[in-house]
């Protein structure tokens, strides 16, 4: 999937649920760049939000996919071919997630805070990094992967230990 569709699918499938839901969540094209944690992203009156079943199927896969993928790219060693196939399947997963994802109206708001950061850790292991590493992409989407599980209840979830810049 190219950049400009996952970037027009995500923006049409997860905009309008963030203009109606409540509370200052930032929408995808104003969100920071990943230089500073989400402010806006909240647990749910001290509790992490509930999931549903394609929630956590499309989270689980990509969580995989990104586990396997960081060690290569940390060492230097993943390939371009490799980078293009996490891009596009994030892009997959994304997709499903659109598609078949029912949450809550707050929950699905504090969802797309860490979705806008799947979307550009994808962009930028895809090669639409302007200038930046592929291995930063790789980096970037750990690090979404590891706020889902922080903010989300997603059983037997484990976060992706992500290395230390060297």
């Amino acid at each position: 999937m190219k950049t400009h569709s996952l970037r027009f699918l995500f923006a049409l499938g997860l905009a309008v649920p963030l203009a109606l839901a409540a509370g200052p969540l930032q929408a995808a094209e104003t969100h920071g760049h990943g230089h500073e944690p989400s402010a806006a992203l909240t647990l749910d009156h001290g509790q992490k939000w509930t999931t549903d079943g394609p929630l956590r199927q499309a989270m689980g896969n990509l969580r995989q996919a990104v586990a396997q993928a960081l060690p290569q790219a940390h060492a230097g060693s993943m390939t371009q071919a490799a980078y293009d196939a996490l891009g596009r399947q994030a892009g997959r997963e994304l997709t499903y997630i659109v598609e078949n994802c029912k949450l809550e109206p707050k929950a699905d708001a504090a969802l797309h805070v860490i979705l806008a950061d799947v979307v550009e850790g994808a962009d930028i292991a895809g090669g639409q990094g302007a200038g930046q590493p592929r291995a930063a992409g790789v980096v970037r989407l750990a690090e979404a992967l590891n706020r889902y599980g922080a903010y989300f209840d997603h059983p037997g979830w484990q976060d992706i230990p992500v290395p230390s810049a060297s």
